[in-house]
C-alpha cells in the first residue's frame, strides 16, 4: 500500500510538470509571433491545465488523509488522463490534432499502477474514444467545439479508418510492452523485496546469536579495532559494547596484541585480565581471521572464554593429587617411626624412674620425654592427614558448634584481647561429621586468633550460595561459612600453598593443621578457599554441598 502510494505521488507530479512545460511550450509559440496577443492563447486549453492542476492538488489532498482508497485515486487518475488527453485533441483540432500520442501516457501510467490486464483495457478505452473523436468529427457532430466537418480532399474516409487502426495498434503495442515490462518490474520488486526481509531475518538472527551465545564474540578489522563485542564479552571484561566500539583490542585486554601474521593466522592462548569491575580472571583467546567474499583478509574473529574456574581447577587436582601422595607417604613413615618412637618413650620413662639418676642426667631425661611426646603428636598428626577416617554425617546446628569451640578458646587467656563474633543463623543445620566439622573450625579460629597478639576481631557468619545471576557457585544450592578476622592477612605467594602440608608460618606450627583442614573438608565434597578480608586479615570460606538448610 505504502508503494502504491508512492507511485501515485510520482504519477501526479510527473503530469505537473508535463502540463507545466505543455504550458510553457503553448506560450513559447505564441510569443513567438510578431501579431501576439494573450488573447490568442487558446482559452479552452488554459481552462483544461487549470482544472488538471485542481484535479492533482485534490488527489494530493486525498492520498494525504486517507490511504483506504488509493486503488480509487488510481483508476480516478488513469480516466482523467484519458478525458484529459480526449478534450486536448477535441480543442486542438480533432482529425488535425497533433495531441493524440498522449493516450499513450495514460496507457503506460495504467500499466505501472494497475496491472498488464487494466493496460489493455486502458489501450481499447482509448481506441474506441479517439475512433469515436475522428467519427463525430468527420460527420460535423462536434460542431458545437468548433470542429466542423472537413472537405474529403482533406481527409478521405480510408484515410480517417487508417488513422483510428493506426493509432489502435500503437496502443495496443504500447500496453504489451509496458504491461510486460511493468510487470518484470513488479515482479523484480517483489524479489528484492523478499530478499531484504530475508536479509533482515538473517541479521536479527545473527544479531540474536552473538549476543545470547555464553562466549565472548569480539571482530576486529585490520587495524586492529574493535566492530563487534557481544553481550558475554562486555560481562568478562565490564565494557559495553557502546565504549568498546572503535577501540584498540589491546587497549581493553592488555598483553593481547593482534600482528598481521596473528590476523591471517590462527591464534589460542590464556592471559590474564584484571579490572575492578570484574576482578582478575583468566582468559582463552582463540582467533581466526576474517575474510570477505573475494577471500581477502580483513580482520579477525576473537572468542574469548571465561578460564578462571577451569585453571583453578585443574591446580586444584594437581595440588589434590600431590596432597595424595605426600600423604601416603606420610602415613607410611609415620608408621615405621611409631613403633620405634614408643620404645624409645617407654625405655626412657624406665630409666627415669630409678633413683641413682644425678640431676643433670634427670634434666637431660625431662628433655628426651617432652620432645618425645612432641614428636608423638606429630606423627598422630600425619596420621590423621594422611589417612583420614569418612565422615560420619548427621544434622545438628552449626551455631552451637563454634559457640562451643569459641568458648574454649577464650577461656585461654593470650586471647582475651580477642572477641569472636559468631554471627551464624541459629535456624542454619549443616549435614556433616560433628567431630572432623569441630576439629576445622578450632584449626581455622586457633589461626585467627593467634594472628592477632594485639587484640582484634573474628566474625563467622554463614550464607547461601548463591550468584548475582541467581545461580549457585555449584551445580546445587549449598552453605557457605565465612570466617574473617583483622589481623595481619596473608601474603599473595603464602595462599598458593598454605593448604599444602609442612608449610608453616608459625616458628613452632607443624605445618599440617591447615593440610588437615582441606582434607575434612575435601572428604565432605566441599572447598575452601582464602582471600583478603575487608578488614584486613584473612578470609576464609568454606563451601559444603548440599545439607545444609
Amino acid at each position: 500500500m505504502v508503494d502504491e502510494k508512492k507511485k501515485l505521488i510520482w504519477l501526479i507530479f510527473v503530469r505537473l510538470v508535463v502540463v507545466s512545460l505543455f504550458l510553457a511550450s503553448l506560450a513559447y509559440f505564441n510569443f513567438s509571433e510578431y501579431d501576439f496577443s494573450p488573447d490568442e492563447i487558446p482559452r479552452a486549453v488554459i481552462r483544461l491545465i487549470i482544472v488538471t492542476y485542481c484535479f492533482s492538488i485534490l488527489s494530493l489532498i486525498s492520498l494525504h488523509l486517507s490511504t483506504r482508497i488509493v486503488s480509487v485515486i488510481a483508476y480516478a487518475q488513469i480516466i482523467w488522463e484519458i478525458l484529459f488527453v480526449s478534450a486536448l485533441v477535441i480543442v486542438t483540432g480533432g482529425i488535425t490534432s497533433t495531441y493524440a500520442f498522449f493516450y499513450n501516457l495514460a496507457i503506460i501510467n495504467a500499466s505501472f499502477l494497475l496491472a498488464r490486464r487494466d493496460a489493455f483495457y486502458t489501450a481499447a478505452l482509448c481506441g474506441i474514444i479517439y475512433g469515436a473523436i475522428l467519427d463525430f468529427h468527420y460527420f460535423g457532430k462536434l460542431a458545437h467545439f468548433g470542429l466542423f466537418p472537413l472537405p474529403d480532399f482533406f481527409f478521405s474516409p480510408n484515410q480517417i479508418i487508417s488513422t483510428i487502426f493506426t493509432n489502435l495498434l500503437a496502443f495496443f503495442l504500447t500496453a504489451l510492452l509496458t504491461g510486460y515490462l511493468a510487470e518484470r518490474a513488479r515482479r523484480s520488486e517483489t524479489a528484492l523485496q523478499e530478499k531484504v526481509i530475508d536479509y533482515d531475518e538473517l541479521e536479527q538472527l545473527n544479531s540474536m546469536i552473538v549476543s545470547s551465545i555464553d562466549s565472548g564474540l569480539v571482530t576486529v578489522n585490520s587495524d586492529g579495532k574493535i566492530r563487534v563485542f557481544n553481550r558475554y564479552a562486555a560481562e568478562l571484561t565490564g565494557i559495553t559494547p557502546q565504549d568498546a566500539y572503535d577501540m584498540p583490542l589491546s587497549d581493553i585486554i592488555q598483553g593481547i596484541e593482534l600482528p598481521d601474521e596473528n590476523i591471517r593466522g590462527e591464534l589460542r592462548r590464556d592471559t590474564v585480565f584484571e579490572s575492578e569491575k570484574t576482578g582478575r580472571k583468566i582468559l582463552g583467546i582463540k582467533t581466526v581471521p576474517l575474510k570477505d567474499r573475494e577471500g581477502h583478509h580483513v580482520g579477525a574473529i576473537i572468542d574469548l572464554q571465561d578460564h578462571t574456574m577451569l585453571r583453578e581447577m585443574e591446580l586444584n587436582l594437581i595440588k589434590a593429587d600431590r596432597l595424595a601422595a605426600i600423604g601416603e607417604l606420610s602415613a607410611r613413615i609415620a608408621h615405621e617411626v611409631r613403633n620405634p618412637l614408643a620404645s624409645i618413650s617407654g625405655s626412657v620413662q624406665l630409666i627415669a624412674q630409678s633413683g641413682s639418676i644425678p640431676g643433670d642426667d634427670r634434666k637431660l631425661l625431662d628433655i628426651v620425654m617432652r620432645e618425645t611426646s612432641r614428636l608423638e603428636k606429630l606423627v598422630t598428626e600425619f596420621l590423621q592427614y594422611a589417612r583420614p577416617s569418612p565422615p560420619a554425617k548427621s544434622l545438628f546446628p552449626l551455631k552451637m558448634l563454634v559457640s562451643d569451640v569459641a568458648q574454649m578458646l577464650m577461656c585461654n587467656e593470650r586471647f582475651s584481647a580477642v572477641t569472636i563474633d559468631n554471627d551464624i543463623d541459629a535456624s542454619v543445620d549443616i549435614l556433616a561429621d560433628h567431630d572432623q566439622l569441630r576439629q576445622v573450625v578450632w584449626n581455622l579460629l586457633l589461626n585467627s586468633v593467634e594472628a592477632m597478639p594485639e587484640g582484634g576481631v573474628v566474625t563467622l557468619t554463614s550464607n547461601r550460595v548463591i550468584t548475582d545471576e541467581g545461580r549457585t557457585r555449584e551445580s546445587s544450592p549449598g552453605l557457605e561459612i565465612v570466617i574473617a578476622d583483622s589481623g595481619c592477612g596473608i601474603s599473595e605467594t603464602s595462599m598458593r600453598v598454605i593448604f599444602e602440608p609442612f608449610f608453616t608460618t608459625k616458628q613452632n606450627g607443624t605445618g599440617l593443621g591447615l593440610a588437615l583442614v582441606y582434607r575434612i573438608i575435601d572428604a565432605h565434597g566441599g572447598r575452601i578457599t582464602v582471600e583478603k578480608s575487608s578488614c584486613g586479615g584473612a578470609c576464609f570460606r568454606l563451601l559444603f554441598p548440599a545439607g545444609g538448610k
